[in-house]
């Protein structure tokens, strides 16, 4: 049925000052969101995630959700993008699509989604003849998207190719200044040694380049993905709570911190959790 307002032309006539005019209808506007929505290619097991259905049971995550809200809410006059670090499961996914999808519906942006793994996986099909298209038409979208967001920054086997594809798709975005969101399960620890940092996982230009284009905002949480199918926000915290006495390897920076402080006395790291001292 065609729209009663603009018969499907996509301009409704209005009056304004006794001045007949016309300007966007309703339904091409809805018609906008829906498309680009469509072709930010956010995975289905995402598509319900929202800024009001994130579940902020701790001050990280309130501090974190609130950061997300100012970013979309300031759209598009927002001087940096996000980088969420945190271990696996306590919502980075959540955050970043729930800003790009508010995004999206409110401005009509284009946004688009990557997990970084495949998003490299496809830049490589390139190179396969059979495959008919260019890695030039795959990275257009990624390097001129109003708001990228990509996910799981780090978790890519590192190479020489890997490296320099990266910073191409980092550098171009820092110089055109496009928002972008990244999340990672690796910690921004300044120890290039260490295979659980970021540092370690991207190396010190692209890290560089991403203190400028993003804040970093630690997320620190249960793992969702070990609730029961009847679990609720107590349920999480109560998860949340077990992590924290575990003391994981990836802990957080003011953990890490207390590691490497010099030995005591006799001779083992003071951990300054219940745990004790290292080796006991």
């Amino acid at each position: 049925m065609a729209c009663a307002q603009c018969d499907d032309t996509g301009w409704k006539p209005v009056e304004l000052d006794g001045v007949h005019r016309v300007e966007r209808c309703d339904c091409w506007r809805e018609r906008l969101v829906r498309d680009r929505l469509a072709e930010a290619n956010v995975p289905k097991r995402y598509l319900h995630c929202t800024l009001d259905t994130f579940s902020a049971y701790n001050e990280s995550l309130e501090k974190a959700a609130a950061r997300a809200r100012r970013v979309a809410e300031a759209f598009p006059v927002v001087g940096k993008g996000l980088l969420l670090e945190g271990q696996p499961g306590v919502g980075k996914t959540h955050l970043a699509v729930a800003v790009l999808k508010q995004v999206v519906q409110a401005s009509g942006a284009r946004g688009l989604f990557y997990d970084t793994r495949d998003l490299l996986r496809v830049i490589r099909s390139t190179y396969d003849p059979a495959i008919r298209t260019t890695e030039i038409e795959v990275l257009r979208p990624v390097m001129q998207a109003d708001l990228l967001v990509l996910d799981d920054l780090g978790a890519e086997k590192t190479s020489e190719w890997v490296d320099e594809t990266m910073n191409l798709i980092v550098n171009t975005r820092y110089n055109e200044r496009r928002l972008t969101i990244f999340t990672s399960n690796y910690l921004d620890i300044p120890d290039d040694t260490d295979p659980n940092a970021l540092l370690f996982r991207i190396g010190a230009r692209m890290r560089s380049r991403l203190h400028e284009m993003c804040e970093f905002v630690e997320m620190d949480g249960a793992d969702y993905r070990e609730l029961p199918a009847n679990g609720g926000v107590d349920d999480l915290v109560t998860l949340w709570k077990m992590r924290r006495r575990t003391l994981p390897a990836r802990a957080s920076r003011a953990a890490r911190a207390q590691l490497r402080e010099p030995p005591g006395r006799d001779g083992k790291a003071d951990l300054k959790w219940p745990g004790g001292r290292a080796g006991t």
